[in-house]
């Protein structure tokens, strides 16, 4: 939108048009450096949700989420979505379900959240799909059903979405809803690796490691497991160090297994803390002291995950 065009929106929000003022919350929302974007998105996503516009109230409810514009408020994110929802906007049903799944600004109710994840899946919202087949998948607010738990995240994955093909991946691995199958697990989860998602990287480099779907590389599954640790994903990072304790598709390392075995056990894992310790006992005090100044770094920079 040009200089012009933005002008002529103002104009036409400050009079009251409902369509202008959610073009020009997105507007600002999505903009640059020279537009000021959460505050002035917010109030045009408010006055254009107050007017009853279900998209809207949708993204006045994310900004209340996010705390975008305005202080975060969950109980004010919850009125939105609802409000949004209940005039079948599919987004707005999707992160009302979140919202009763978590306990976020309503009282935690796994019923209410398929309800709305399933009414969002049936219009095609590929997150609400995912969902909603993780709902049949854990037996949560209906009856467990892994066929159509594997028949949600299939529908899902056609949309390209990546948390949809690693659970995709896991039904294969493990013969839920569909026969085993080692080859369609490791496709989908490379496939999913491919997309960035941690949690498949780490079931990718497993593939690998015990040659299953694939042949065996040690290589590739450190690799993988490098670089869905590097995210933050527990089970990697504890992977990682298995394989740089036993010079496994990586040269023989104890610092860096102390290193990321440290970083599993300060997460609370305690199962890690037998591997701490056998380590510690390979390394100089200098060495572990070392290697704690970078686990401190790495809880610092990753503070917000």
């Amino acid at each position: 939108m040009n200089k012009n065009e933005l002008n002529e929106c103002i104009k036409k929000a400050e009079e009251g048009d409902v369509n202008s003022q959610l073009l020009l919350g997105l507007t600002y929302l999505n903009g640059d450096e020279e537009i000021p974007a959460n505050e002035e998105a917010f109030k045009w996503f408010k006055a254009a949700a107050e007017q009853g516009l279900a998209e809207a109230q949708f993204y006045l409810g994310a900004c209340y989420l996010m705390g975008n514009g305005v202080k975060q408020d969950d109980n004010e994110a919850f009125r939105w979505f609802k409000a949004a929802a209940e005039q079948g906007d599919a987004k707005g049903q999707y992160n009302l379900g979140v919202c009763y799944l978590k306990g976020d600004g309503v009282k935690q109710d796994y019923y209410e959240a398929f309800r709305w994840f399933k009414a969002a899946a049936e219009q095609g919202f590929a997150y609400a799909q995912n969902s909603l087949g993780h709902r049949y998948y854990l037996g949560q607010g209906v009856r467990q059903d892994y066929n159509e738990a594997f028949r949600w995240f299939k529908t899902a994955v056609e949309q390209g979405l990546a948390e949809a093909q690693n659970n995709l991946g896991i039904c294969y691995l493990k013969g839920k809803g569909v026969r085993q199958d080692f080859n369609e697990a490791f496709r989908w989860f490379k496939a999913a690796a491919e997309q960035g998602y941690a949690e498949a990287q780490n079931h990718l480099g497993r593939c690998y490691y015990l040659g299953e779907g694939v042949k065996q590389d040690h290589k590739e599954a450190f690799r993988w497991y490098k670089a869905s640790a590097e995210q933050g994903d527990a089970n990697a990072q504890f992977n990682l160090g298995l394989c740089y304790e036993n010079g496994d598709g990586v040269e023989q390392d104890f610092k860096e297994a102390y290193y990321w075995y440290l970083i599993v056990y300060r997460n609370g894992n305690t199962v890690a803390e037998q591997f701490v310790k056998r380590i510690e006992n390979k390394l100089t005090d200098q060495q572990k002291q070392e290697v704690q100044d970078r686990v401190n770094e790495w809880f610092r920079t990753h503070a917000e995950e």
